[in-house]
């Protein structure tokens, strides 16, 4: 059985691709064809969530909770709920797990060279090193 953290890493991977695909094209995310238009988030999490669904398990309680994702994007209960269904579906089968951590893209290893250096996957701020900076924000 995969570890909890393996598994909580696995979901912060999944859970955004499969929210954008879900509020990109409501209901029709389970059976709409793949769009040349879409974004590539939205794409993987098509992918994702036709592979959790081809799964079986659940597969009606999953398609009901999208469908309500879909409606209500924004709801943090529902985001907790579809990503508590996926989270049970990968400890109940750790190939499972393996199967849609093969699905997602590579991250980019960090590299971090010299003192101070920083190492960001994700950042919607400010970063500053250095003695004595100054961060400025104009509007």
């Amino acid at each position: 059985m995969p570890l909890l953290t393996e598994i909580d890493t696995l979901l912060d991977q999944i859970m955004p691709a499969v929210e954008a695909a879900a509020g990109a094209y409501g209901v029709g995310v389970l059976t709409r064809a793949e769009d040349e238009a879409a974004g590539a988030t939205v794409r993987l999490g098509q992918r994702l969530l036709a592979r959790i669904l081809h799964r079986g398990t659940d597969a009606a309680s999953v398609e009901a909770t999208v469908t309500d994702l879909a409606g209500r994007g924004e709801d943090p209960d529902v985001r907790a709920a579809l990503r508590r269904q996926i989270e049970r579906a990968l400890r109940d089968d750790p190939r499972f797990a393996g199967e849609l951590s093969a699905m997602l893209p590579e991250r980019p290893a960090a590299q971090v060279a010299g003192e101070r250096s920083v190492s960001v996957t994700e950042n919607t701020g400010i970063i500053s090193t250095g003695d004595g900076a100054t961060n400025t924000l104009f509007r």
